[in-house]
């Protein structure tokens, strides 16, 4: 069975998507969404990245009718992310310290 992650976009990133000229999904992975996007051990430090088959993105409104597409994931790996000296930017939320971390997904073919 395969695995699939479902992400909301704006209507400009679907359409490149859909038009193959972006390859990349990046999300920030945070206390409210690692779940997500990784595995955690008891002490919350990340021991894996959850594997997906497909991403479902949805856009528009949240009411009504929404576009959506199914695309294949090919790889996925995460990013530390740097301030202008190249050193890791950590962030504090809910009292705890964290580091800004990207997940970043590599799209194949759009599946429907």
């Amino acid at each position: 069975m395969s695995k699939q992650l479902v992400l909301s976009i704006k209507q400009k990133y679907f359409d490149e998507i859909k038009a193959g000229t972006k390859k990349i999904e990046t999300r920030e992975v945070r206390p409210a969404t690692e779940k997500r996007y990784v595995i955690l051990n008891a002490d919350r430090e990340i021991i894996d990245i959850i594997k997906y088959d497909t991403i479902k993105f949805l856009t528009g409104a949240y009411s009504g009718i929404r576009e959506s597409m199914i695309v294949e994931v090919l790889g996925a790996q995460l990013d530390e992310v740097h301030d202008e000296n190249d050193q890791p930017i950590i962030y504090e939320e809910n009292g705890e310290e964290n580091m800004m971390i990207d997940i970043v997904y590599d799209l194949g073919k759009i599946i429907s």
